[in-house]
This record gives structure tokens, sequence and C-alpha cells, in this order.
């Protein structure tokens, strides 16, 4: 009989933790970008004051999948929440309900938690990820923009020197 079980990462769980995100930034069609160690994942994520949380999906034992999250603050409802920074299931593994029991764990975390709600973002050409998720009853914000400020850009501002006619 085929097991799925979802379970909190642990330390030992780094190597595969970062294939995990290796693999998702090769479907997200940018794999040079996934830069993080297995130092980065294991200082700032096991720590005193771990920076993220993650669960792993194992199937028969297998590691099938993924959900990176880590804490937000809502202003607006004065209660935290959930960001979920990656959720990938290996594609071998796809159609299995994987994704979906990874959710259900974030889901009951949340609600463990008292998180007023869990956000994450989707790739606009991800179409069956988009559907996945709207059949779960979570709604894609439209009238939002992201925003980001990185490398030289982070620098800059830093330093207070600002490039942009709006600065």
């Amino acid at each position: 009989m085929t097991m799925l079980v979802i379970r909190p990462a642990l330390p030992a769980d780094v190597p595969q933790i970062g294939q995990l995100i290796r693999e998702l930034a090769t479907y997200e069609r940018e794999p040079a970008k996934a830069v993080a160690t297995d130092e980065d994942l294991l200082r700032d994520g096991f720590g005193p004051q771990p920076r993220y949380f993650c669960l792993i999906a194992e199937w028969d034992g297998a590691a099938a999948g993924f959900a990176f999250y880590f804490h937000n603050y809502s202003t607006w409802l004065g209660r935290w929440g959930l960001f979920l920074e990656d959720l990938f299931v290996r594609p071998a593994f796809r159609g299995r309900g994987i994704g979906k029991a990874l959710l259900v764990e974030l889901a009951r975390i949340a609600v463990r938690e008292g998180c007023g709600r869990i956000n994450w973002h989707v790739l606009e050409w991800n179409t069956p990820a988009l559907q996945f998720y709207e059949s779960l009853g979570a709604r894609a914000l439209r009238d939002w923009v992201i925003m980001r400020l990185d490398g030289e850009a982070i620098e800059r501002l830093a330093g207070g020197r600002v490039d942009s006619p709006h600065g």
C-alpha cells in the first residue's frame, strides 16, 4: 500500500531541501538563480530563531515534494500569517494529491497558530498551478503588483543613493 507522509523538515533533510529548490528553479525556468547553499538553509531554518519552516512530503519513503514557508504580519488584520515561499511536487509524483496534502497541513498550521491568512505568488504562465489553487478556494489578487529590491538596488538605497526621478 502506497503511503504519503507530510512532516516537518529536520536538519538532516537540508541536502534534500536544497535539491528540491534547484528542481523547482529549473521548472520555473531560472535554474541559475537558485544559489542557496546547504549551509544557508541549515543556518536559517534550524537555528535558535528559525527564519523559515519547511514541510517534507514523502511517498513510500522517497522525497516527493515540499512546502517552504515563513511568518509575516498583516497590519490590517492585526494578526500574523504565513507566506508560502515555495510549493513543489516532483513531476513523477504529481497527480497523487501531494500538493493538496501539503496545503492542507499548511492550513492546519495556520489555524493552530491563529494566522489570518496564507499568501503566495504564482507565475502567470503556470496555468495548472493557478487552476489547482483556485480549485482549493484561493483567489488571485490581480490588483496587486509584486515589487522587489535586490542586489545592487538594495545597496544603493541603503546608502541613500536613489537613481530614480521618483526618489
